[in-house]
């Protein structure tokens, strides 16, 4: 049996890697179109035709959600995580197709959203359709189930040691460590590391200069930065739970007013896409113009601003999409920012603001996720800035140390807890209506 559960982890891994692949080329081919569709038009046309086409992808994405599976809407790592403590069912018939060709419409209408989340939950549910069809007991199940999510992450990222490591650190207090089980995992990445690269190629996932390791004397200034990253995410984290509540206060879980808000903020980051990029979409293209230093810090600070917003009102309107990219781009705005500051207070140091926008990356995921080792080896791997790893190490458990200190806690715990309380109050709710 166990032979069996690890060829079936390979499956997993190779489904996960394929469809998490045609996931992101079939975003950029319809991103890519949008925007050289409404190039050919007069610019008082194209942003008319820019709004009603986001809008229009926006109105398939919420109502493939509302309508067939609200818990594909989101990130979908929470729904992943509840899964692994049987706290979350796990229709995969329902979520696979919503999650793909709604968050295909989502974040191709260029709102502020990763794909990453949504490759996540793809794999995950892959795995249980696995685990499923072969009938498997619910132990290997579980194991599957961690290696899709493993297998996903991998393959959106080409970061096959990230996808282990976020399921070992992340999910540690759902994940069911066993040796097969870890075994699992390690194969799923694998094998859906090698497809994604048959795919797509074996380059890392951003294209960045290689820098050096800095000198000792500047290493407390990487420590500074973390602290600060860990109020970043602490504030960050408490920001979208009260943005998801906002929003449910508005459209009260009524099918109409989702999909319309929706619709409206799908239009406006349409808009958007075609006039100011580097606040619309993911913001994974942006990192390499951050990192080589292209814009002055007074236009830094504005698009850290715009983006931060920009970040709440798309991810928490429950729109099938995810925040691993937005937040990676944050990360890299406010790195380079504090990286600029220590070059002109330091200059003897010999500073590197690059070297601090790469840092910065992981900080924030450490602080927000609470999961520093993936968010060192993560950034490592997309980046392959290995001589970094050392100011790695210093930000993120800085910012980690930070967020824990204040009180915080890991944003997908946050959202699972929060999507829990929901589903027992509508639940009594039905009962006493």
């Amino acid at each position: 049996m166990s032979l069996w559960v690890l060829l079936l982890a390979a499956l997993v891994g190779m489904l996960a890697g394929t469809v998490c692949a045609l996931f992101e080329l079939s975003v950029n081919r319809l991103t890519e179109g949008r925007l050289g569709w409404l190039e050919e038009h007069p610019w008082w046309q194209a942003i008319l035709l820019a709004f009603l086409a986001s809008a229009l992808l926006g109105m398939v994405g919420y109502w493939l959600t509302h309508a067939f599976a609200p818990e594909a809407g989101g990130s979908g790592i929470p729904e992943i995580e509840g899964a692994m403590e049987d706290l979350r069912p796990v229709r995969w018939w329902r979520v696979l197709p919503v999650k793909f060709f709604g968050g295909l419409c989502t974040l191709g209408s260029g709102m502020v959203l990763g794909r990453e989340g949504p490759s996540v939950q793809i794999g995950g549910n892959l795995g249980q359709m696995v685990a499923d069809l072969f009938r498997l007991p619910k132990e290997h199940g579980h194991a599957l189930l961690a290696a899709g999510a493993a297998g996903g992450l991998a393959a959106a990222f080409n970061a096959p040691l990230a996808g282990i490591l976020f399921v070992i650190e992340e999910m540690r207090l759902q994940f069911r460590y066993s040796f097969l089980s870890i075994k699992a995992v390690g194969i799923s990445a694998i094998m859906g590391t090698l497809v994604l690269q048959a795919i797509r190629g074996q380059h890392p996932a951003i294209t960045l200069p290689h820098y050096q390791a800095p000198q000792l004397q500047a290493l407390g200034l990487f420590l500074c930065m973390g602290l600060a990253f860990g109020v970043l995410g602490f504030v960050f984290n408490k920001l979208v739970i009260a943005c998801q509540d906002g929003y449910l206060a508005l459209h009260r879980n009524r099918r109409g007013r989702f999909v319309g808000i929706g619709m409206l903020v799908a239009g406006i980051f349409g808009v958007l896409s075609l006039y100011v990029p580097s606040i619309s979409g993911g913001g994974i293209e942006l990192i390499p113009h951050l990192v080589r230093g292209d814009y002055a810090m007074a236009t830094l600070f504005l698009i850290f601003v715009a983006r931060l917003i920009a970040t709440l009102i798309c991810f928490c309107s429950g729109a099938p999409g995810g925040v691993f990219a937005p937040t990676l781009a944050l990360g890299t705005l406010f790195g380079v920012t504090f990286g600029n500051l220590f070059y002109a207070a330091f200059p003897e140091l010999g500073i590197e603001p690059g070297a601090f926008a790469i840092a910065g990356m992981g900080a924030l995921f450490a602080a927000t996720v609470r999961a520093p080792i993936t968010g060192i080896v993560l950034v490592t791997e997309m980046t392959d800035n290995y001589q970094l790893i050392l100011p790695m190490m210093i930000t993120t458990m800085g910012a980690t140390l930070m967020a824990q200190w204040l009180g915080g806690r890991p944003i997908y715990s946050q959202i699972l807890a929060r999507t829990l309380r929901l589903a027992r109050e509508r639940e009594a709710l039905h009962k006493t209506g």
